[in-house]
C-alpha cells in the first residue's frame, strides 16, 4: 500500500522514529517550522524535508531504490504523537483512470475555464461512489474533502472546489458518448483478461428524467453488464421514438465480445444481431417468443414431440441427440426446479427458418417448475444459441443474465435511488447515469467488506482509506 505521512515537526528536532513503528530517516536538528513528507510503497522510498530538497535513503538502501522491509499499516504508528498525521493513499489517481481520461473532450471555451475537466470528472465520480444525487451533493462532498482530494488523489484544484452550477454546466454539456468511453476503456481493462465470461445485454429507463414542458421522455440505457466480473462495459441511450432494436448493434460496437457469450432477452432475438455477434468472434444466446413466431413454433414443436415420445430412443432412424441437466434450489420458502434440455445437429438444421439465423447450433428448452407449499407452477422458455450440445453451460448462460438486473439495474434502483433523481436537462441525465454504474462497477470490485453495494457506499463515504481502495482496484 502506498502511504503518505505528513508531521509537522517540534522546533529544533525531529523526533527519533525508530521504536514508532519506521526505521530512523533523518537525525539531527530541524528548522523551525519544518515538515517531514515521507513517501512509502511498502519496500522503496525516500525522505525529505519540505521545502529543503534534502533527500535521505532508507536504511539498507540507496535513495529512492532501498529495499527496508517497511510496516504495511501506517495508520497508529505514532500513537504518541499529537502533532502527526497518517493518511493511506496511492498518492496519484490509478494511472489507468488517468490514461483513459486524459483524451476526454472538454466542452468548455479556454477563456472560460477555472477548474480542469479532470478534476469535476473525479470528484463526480467521487461522490457518487458515496451517495451523491445531483449537483449540490457533488458539491458538498467536494468541499468537505478537499484536502483529501488534494493531497491524496493530487487532484490541482487551482480555484479550489467548483460550485454546483459549474459541475451541472460541465456534465450537462459534456458529450456523453466521450465519457461513456473513457469509462469504459477504463473498467474494461479492470477484467483481467477474462475471455470467455457472459456478457447480458439488458435496458432500463431512468423514470424521472423527462420533461413535461418540453415533451421530452424519460432517457432509456441499454446497458452491457459482464456478469462475472460485475463490470458495466458500456450503454447506448435509446432514441425516445424508438426502442432497443436500434441500440443494441450500436452497442456491440463497442464491445470486445471475443469468445464471450452475449444474452439478451427477446427484443434483441434478431437475425443481425446473432450475425453481428457472431462476426466479432462471439457466441449468443437468445430468448426465443413471440417476435419469431415462425421459429418458436417450430422449436416447440420438435421439443413437444420428442419429450412425448422419449427422444425416439429406440428408433435409431428418429432418434434425437440431446444434452440435459437439471439444477435443484430452494430460497424464500419455494422449491425451484429447473430443466435444460438442448438439442444439437440435424435436427437444429431440419427447423423452420434456422438457415437465415448465422451459427445456430443448438435450440434450448427450459422448464422451471416451482413449488410453494401445494402450490406447483410450470413455465416453458425457449432460447437459440450458437453453442454446440452441453447444456450445464448453456444453461448457466441463460442463468447469468439475470445478473444484469439484480447485480445492477436493482442496485440503482435501490442503493442509489435512480429512478427518483429529477435532473432532466441537456446531457446531464445521461451523464450521470454513466458515472452510477462505474460507482456500481468499482463498490463490486472491492471485496475487503462482505456487505451489499448500499453498505459499501455509506463506508466510503465514512472512510477515506476505504473510498481509495474502490478507487483502486
Amino acid at each position: 500500500m502506498l502511504s503518505r505521512v505528513l508531521a509537522p515537526l517540534p522546533p529544533d528536532h525531529l523526533p527519533p522514529l525508530v521504536g514508532k513503528g519506521l526505521p530512523a530517516l533523518i537525525p539531527g536538528p530541524m528548522p523551525l517550522g519544518a515538515k517531514l513528507r515521507v513517501s512509502l510503497d511498502g519496500v522503496l522510498g525516500a525522505a525529505s524535508l519540505g521545502g529543503a530538497g534534502v533527500t535521505a535513503p532508507w536504511p539498507g538502501g540507496s535513495g529512492a531504490e532501498g529495499s527496508a522491509s517497511l510496516p504495511r499499516k501506517v495508520p497508529g504508528t505514532f500513537p504518541t504523537w499529537p502533532w502527526a498525521e497518517a493518511v493511506p493513499c496511492n498518492l496519484q489517481l490509478p494511472p489507468l483512470f488517468v490514461k483513459h481520461f486524459s483524451s476526454l473532450k472538454d466542452p468548455r471555451v479556454n477563456r472560460r475555464k477555472r477548474h480542469r475537466l479532470v478534476d469535476i470528472v473525479v470528484i463526480g465520480l467521487c461522490a457518487v461512489i458515496c451517495g451523491a444525487e445531483g449537483w449540490e451533493d457533488i458539491e458538498e462532498f467536494g468541499r468537505r474533502r478537499e484536502q483529501w482530494l488534494r493531497g491524496v488523489l493530487g487532484l490541482k484544484l487551482p480555484h479550489g472546489i467548483p460550485g454546483h452550477d459549474t459541475i451541472r454546466r460541465v456534465f450537462n454539456r459534456l458529450d456523453p458518448e466521450e465519457l461513456n468511453r473513457c469509462i469504459r476503456d477504463w473498467l474494461s481493462s479492470l477484467r483481467r483478461g477474462r475471455v470467455e465470461e457472459v456478457i447480458a445485454l439488458d435496458g432500463k429507463t431512468v423514470r424521472h428524467s423527462y420533461d413535461t414542458r418540453t415533451g421530452q421522455p424519460a432517457i432509456h440505457l441499454v446497458s452491457a453488464w459482464a456478469t462475472e466480473s460485475g463490470l458495466s462495459l458500456g450503454q447506448v441511450k435509446v432514441d425516445g421514438k424508438s426502442n432497443e432494436i436500434t441500440a443494441l448493434p450500436q452497442l456491440l460496437k463497442l464491445l470486445d465480445v471475443a469468445g464471450c457469450t452475449v444474452t439478451i432477452d427477446a427484443m434483441g432475438c434478431q437475425k443481425r444481431l446473432a450475425r453481428q455477434i457472431r462476426e466479432q468472434g462471439g457466441h449468443y444466446v437468445l430468448a426465443l417468443k413471440g417476435n419469431q413466431e415462425g421459429l418458436r413454433e417450430a422449436v416447440e414443436l420438435l421439443f413437444t414431440d420428442a419429450l412425448a415420445h422419449d427422444w425416439y430412443r429406440r428408433d435409431p432412424s428418429r432418434r434425437i441427440e440431446h444434452d440435459h441437466s437439471r439444477v435443484v434450489g430452494k430460497d424464500h420458502g419455494r422449491l425451484e426446479t429447473r430443466d435444460y434440455w438442448v438439442i444439437s445437429g440435424r435436427q437444429v438444421a431440419e427447423l423452420t427458418q434456422a438457415g437465415d439465423w448465422e451459427g445456430l447450433r443448438s435450440v434450448v428448452l427450459v422448464e422451471s417448475k416451482r413449488e410453494r407449499g401445494d402450490t406447483v407452477s410450470i413455465e416453458r422458455r425457449y432460447f437459440i444459441t450458437s453453442h454446440e450440445g452441453k447444456a450445464a453451460k448453456i444453461g448457466g448462460a441463460i442463468r447469468e443474465h439475470w445478473r444484469v438486473e439484480n447485480g445492477l439495474h436493482y442496485v440503482l434502483d435501490v442503493a442509489m435511488d435512480e429512478d427518483a433523481c429529477g435532473i432532466w436537462k441537456e446531457n446531464g441525465p445521461e451523464n450521470l447515469a454513466t458515472l452510477r454504474r462505474a460507482a456500481v462497477s468499482l463498490l463490486r470490485q472491492e471485496h475487503s467488506s462482505p456487505r451489499g453495494v448500499k453498505a459499501r457506499m455509506k463506508i466510503a463515504a465514512m472512510d477515506t482509506d476505504y473510498l481509495l481502495r474502490v478507487l483502486s482496484v
